[in-house]
């Protein structure tokens, strides 16, 4: 990675500066709490990682967060992982949520759009009502404070309603997208034992109707917890025997009563795939989430009571979560449900226009898609209240900054955002105050120590390593569901550098400060931004009679691509024919979800496993992206070098 100094493809004018939220909070904490007054984010950015303490609690009265009991410190303990944050302190995150409802009742809260793009408002006070509503009813079916109560739902306004009624009454929400087969959902909520199912009858995509009430029917046999199922009928179809109708959940006039809880409850359980076992559920804290999302959404997006905020994505996704927060600031939040390019491409464009969207958030592989299909936003579309285009899942390739600024707007603000799902945040991302340069994200985030580290531990600038993070942040987990000693959570980010997270990307920090991803370090296969787990997929192939053994792959390409085969080796006499290909592919897409689904399904003579037996992916994954054997694997732990030699081969073919 060079140092010369490029142009910036956009600067903040002076007056975006001086207007922007970031810049009066630093004005605020340079008098109250000492931070420079002077030098810009670069400057806050340092003060707010030496300064850790100082800095959160200059958040929280920013915020002006309500703790309904004092703590008694910031920080009590800052081991990673165990940092104990504000410790003695109590609050509620809905009830957070919900404060604009005090003073902007008939604004909209909610922006409802499904494949008609019609908005549809939901106001503030109606949101309020609706969760006051249904936090009585989940006291009255006797959900307590740790209970954990589960959606099946798409991203639509009852979702948000469930998740903050939850919030409300001390329960931890969890939820997945109807695409998800009955398996894919069981390994998640099957680990955290729902007392409530919320659930449609099924969903709409692409211009077709899913109906999901065999899915259901599954879900409630195979979840002996449950104790009630709330049915609600997107599709009109009547409630199964014992179900609980939503409307009558959700018509009565009761104020919210906003359970106050220690600030490490437990809000809700988020699933992130390792390599290995089921999905890792992740426990996110009620404090931890609500300053964490402040910080973000109000200093980071700069999004207020004045703002609509639109970003493409499902309920089995963090960014849903990070959506909801939203309201946190204030701001109106557009939920879409629906396919991203139905009828056409340029759907979300349309939708981002429908509803006035000022900060639009997509994927860097919608980005590329419009590209391809000569989609011409701002010919098209009225986009004048869009004042920045977010995009994750995978890093926005140059050629996707260059489109956005030559088909959207030339003085538009793109922000390439990156973080995970274990900590429902950016690690990296927007700064409204700092310049953008193609290809790279503008900054670390506030109070995120993020540094780049060799395999020794040493912290590198201009040069490629592994993405660290060396202070805890309120949002890390507080915990895996299921882990009694804490093993699961340290082995997946702290066992390669004692006492520091790692999480699992390449990443370089250049001399400006700026960030570029490269892709993941690791093995786990990310596909427009949703995670998933290689293990998943062999369990559900491998009980194909034909398929011996399988290896998956996720190689992030230099266009911005990504590329995910499957490798399969046969059993002795099988063939990989149409039908057999069709049967794989048809498993997945039934048992997991159809973004599981190969792109390519490839025949070889055998998949290369460590002295140990356990399959080499990472090894494998170099070894496509043009690595040499030499650099990809160290030749001496693999039980067949000549099998890895083929995968060699194929790169080469391919490249």
């Amino acid at each position: 990675m060079s140092t010369t100094n490029p142009s910036p493809l956009w600067q903040p004018t002076a007056e975006g500066i001086a207007q922007a939220q970031v810049t009066k909070f630093q004005t605020w904490a340079a008098e109250r709490h000492g931070a420079p007054a002077d030098g810009g984010y670069p400057a806050l950015h340092r003060w707010s990682v030496d300064e850790l303490d100082t800095f959160w609690k200059a958040v929280t009265e920013w915020f002006d967060v309500r703790f309904s009991t004092p703590y008694t410190r910031v920080l009590g303990d800052r081991a990673m992982p165990g940092a104990a944050w504000f410790p003695g302190g109590t609050l509620n995150y809905a009830e957070h949520a919900l404060r604009a409802a005090e003073t902007r009742a008939d604004e909209p809260a909610l922006l409802y759009v499904d494949e008609t793009h019609e908005p549809v408002p939901v106001t503030w006070s109606d949101l309020r009502r609706q969760v006051g509503s249904l936090a009585a009813e989940l006291r009255a079916l006797g959900v307590r404070p740790g209970d954990r109560v589960s959606g099946y739902l798409p991203n639509i306004p009852q979702a948000v309603v469930a998740l903050l009624a939850t919030a409300a009454v001390g329960g931890v929400w969890t939820s997945c997208a109807p695409d998800f087969g009955a398996r894919s959902v069981l390994d998640r909520f099957q680990q955290v034992e729902p007392v409530v199912l919320f659930a449609v009858d099924g969903y709409r995509y692409g211009g077709k109707q899913h109906d999901r009430r065999d899915t259901v029917a599954e879900l409630r046999r195979e979840l002996p917890t449950l104790r009630a199922v709330v049915h609600i009928p997107l599709l009109g179809t009547e409630a199964p025997e014992g179900a609980l109708e939503w409307s009558a959940l959700t018509s009565a006039d009761v104020e919210p009563v906003f359970e106050q809880v220690p600030f490490d409850h437990p809000l809700w359980v988020l699933y992130s795939s390792g390599t290995t076992g089921l999905p890792k559920a992740i426990v996110q804290s009620q404090g931890g989430i609500l300053v964490e999302h402040l910080k973000q959404l109000g200093l980071h997006c700069d999004l207020g009571s004045g703002d609509r905020f639109f970003w493409y994505t499902s309920t089995g996704w963090m960014m849903w979560n990070f959506l909801v927060s939203g309201l946190l600031t204030g701001t109106t939040i557009v939920l879409y449900d629906g396919s991203p390019g139905y009828p056409d491409t340029g759907a979300q464009w349309r939708i981002a226009e429908r509803t006035g969207a000022t900060l639009f958030g997509t994927s860097a592989a919608y980005v590329m898609a419009c590209r391809k299909a000569d989609v011409h936003p701002s010919r098209d579309f009225d986009l004048g209240r869009v004042r920045c285009v977010a995009t994750t899942g995978s890093p926005l390739p140059p050629d996707g900054f260059r489109w956005l600024h030559d088909e959207v707007r030339d003085d538009l603000w793109i922000a390439s955002v990156s973080g995970g799902t274990d900590v429902c945040s950016c690690f990296a991302g927007a700064v409204p105050t700092l310049p953008v340069y193609i290809g790279e994200l503008q900054a670390a985030g506030l109070g995120t120590d993020l540094q780049s580290w060799d395999a020794g531990g040493k912290p590198l600038t201009d040069e490629v390593g592994e993405l660290v993070v060396t202070n805890p942040m309120p949002s890390m987990p507080i915990r895996f569901w299921n882990d009694p000693d804490g093993s699961r959570y340290h082995d997946s980010y702290f066992d390669t550098y004692p006492g520091v997270w790692r999480h699992g990307d390449w990443i370089t920090i250049t001399s400006r400060g700026s960030v570029v991803i490269h892709g993941r370090s690791d093995s786990t296969l990310n596909r427009g931004g949703v995670r998933m787990g290689s293990a998943d997929i062999y369990e559900a192939v491998e009980r194909l009679p034909e398929i011996k053994e399988s290896l998956v792959i996720g190689v992030e390409q230099p266009d911005g691509g990504y590329w995910m085969p499957l490798f399969v080796h046969l059993a002795p006499g099988a063939a990989l024919d149409e039908d057999l290909l069709n049967r794989i592919k048809g498993t997945i897409r039934e048992q997991l979800s159809p973004r599981h689904v190969p792109d390519e399904v490839i025949e070889v003579p055998g998949v290369p496993h460590t002295l140990t037996g356990k399959r080499i992916e990472v090894p494998v994954k170099r070894l496509l992206q043009g690595a040499s054997m030499e650099k990809a694997v160290n030749v001496g732990s693999v039980d067949n070098v000549e099998l890895l030699r083929f995968y060699e081969k194929l790169a080469r073919e391919r490249g």
